[in-house]
């Protein structure tokens, strides 16, 4: 137990960090159990406040939509659009980057001007476009999210496969005749996966809030609810009914802030340096 306390894991930031994403991981999947029948039926009067029913504790939108079903609800949307951008956006960046990195020469220069193409414009504007061209939904935002966040993946991976494939445990598996491809992705990759965890638990909170701003402008799916186009429907009354705005921000802020505390746990864990210090 000692021992657990003097790591990372055992700090008490670190063990609220991992409650509150088991607690949103929770809300996801238990929401269509909570509200069968989905965030979008009204369920009361329009602007209930917030604590003045057992059936809506957290009161009611513009429409009389409970505000707890659009939380637990959007927290699903969340979580499945940045686990799936980081995901993609890692998939691709590791091969990039490991080609790159591997292969060096004219390949390595190729795929590079690629990712300086795609590093050029700002994220948050080139999603914008991505999603505009390709129409909002839950799938365009994934690719749009994935598309932006794939170069600093694929820089990492070149780096990291750069300063081992010279590295004797490379050099005796090309004496032997092993395939390229096996030597890449059994030999190498696995001795650098660990700035990559540590890099995703960035770009997960990272695509969580470019959902919530792509949902705040109108741009998100319009068949599903998420914590910013609540925000964006709340905006309107912000005077008179706060709350709108005010819990699907906090579910945004506690998220990012959750995700970020996780993130640095596993970089001291994957970093012996930084865990001496």
């Amino acid at each position: 137990m000692r021992a657990f306390r003097q790591t990372p894991w055992g700090r008490p930031q670190v063990l609220v960090g991992c409650a509150i994403l088991l607690a949103i991981l929770a809300a996801a999947l238990f929401a269509p159990l909570l509200f069968p029948e989905g965030p979008w039926p009204a369920v009361g009067t329009p602007y209930t406040p917030p604590f003045q029913s057992t059936a809506t504790p957290l009161g009611t939108d513009t429409l009389g939509r409970d505000v707890v079903a659009g939380l637990l609800y959007g927290a699903r949307v969340s979580l499945i659009v940045a686990v799936a951008a980081t995901a993609a956006a890692i998939a691709v960046g590791i091969l990039i980057g490991a080609i790159a990195g591997y292969v060096q020469g004219w390949v390595d220069d190729f795929l590079m001007r690629i990712t300086e193409i795609f590093q050029t414009p700002p994220n948050f504007i080139f999603v914008i476009a991505l999603v505009v061209i390709l129409k909002p939904s839950i799938g365009a935002i994934i690719g749009a999210i994935a598309v932006v966040s794939w170069p600093p993946i694929a820089r990492l991976v070149r780096a990291e496969f750069m300063s081992l494939r010279n590295r004797e445990f490379v050099l005796s598996c090309r004496l032997v005749g092993v395939p390229p491809a096996k030597i890449i992705f059994a030999e190498i990759l696995p001795n650098c996966l660990s700035p990559v965890i540590v890099t995703s638990s960035i770009m997960v909170a990272t695509a969580v809030l470019l959902e919530a701003g792509l949902s705040f402008l109108g741009l998100g799916d319009p068949n599903v609810i998420s914590w910013g186009g609540m925000v964006a429907i709340g905006r309107p009354a912000l005077r008179s009914a706060p709350y709108l705005s005010v819990f699907p921000g906090i579910a945004i802020f506690v998220t990012v802030i959750a995700i970020n505390l996780v993130g640095e746990a596993l970089n001291e864990t994957f970093d012996p340096r930084r865990r001496r210090r």
